[in-house]
């Protein structure tokens, strides 16, 4: 049993796994940590954005030509 600890420990076989695993989960939290500091202000700006078309007075019947100089 040893034996087989000391050569387990010994293979590197599965080293670039587990350093490409790390690598991606880091990159995965800074996109989250990314979205969440960003969605409040996305929030802030839509709400905004919604209270201003709703202030809005739609136009019908306007043809263009008659806003032409």
């Amino acid at each position: 049993m040893f034996r087989f600890v000391k050569r387990f420990t010994a293979k590197e076989d599965g080293a670039i796994t587990v350093d490409w695993v790390v690598l991606t989960a880091a990159v995965v939290g800074l996109g989250v940590v990314a979205v969440a500091g960003l969605q409040g202000e996305t929030g802030t700006v839509s709400d905004r954005t919604a209270g201003y078309l709703d202030r809005q007075e739609p136009t019908a019947n306007v043809d263009i030509q008659d806003s032409l100089p």
